[in-house]
């Protein structure tokens, strides 16, 4: 397998917030979680978001699930979003990387 990926859809009216908890918990734990967080807001649909969370395996994504600071960090987003995220929980099984092409 390829790895394991988490995209978090979530709505929050206070994305500045947001994104001070983001900042904090990175200087907190810097080496902490996933290999890559993609933060993404909804062209159409203002206050909306999707978070694309990469693991380099499903077993390093529940480790990082079990960590007490996930839950720490979970329920101070929870806090700051309006009403409760959606998550999906997707295994890779191809990833093709186009970002050298001209």
């Amino acid at each position: 397998m390829n790895g394991f990926v988490q995209v978090i859809e979530w709505r929050s009216s206070k994305i500045d917030e947001v994104r001070r908890l983001n900042d904090e918990w990175r200087e907190r734990f810097p080496v902490m979680g996933p290999s890559r967080i993609t933060v993404c807001e909804d062209r159409d649909e203002k206050g909306k978001y999707l978070t694309v969370v990469e693991f380099a395996s499903y077993e390093d994504a529940m480790k990082n699930s079990e960590d007490p600071a996930t839950s720490e960090f979970s329920e101070r987003m929870a806090a700051l979003c309006d009403g409760p995220p959606t998550f999906h929980n997707l295994d890779v099984i191809d990833v093709e990387d186009r970002s050298g092409q001209a």
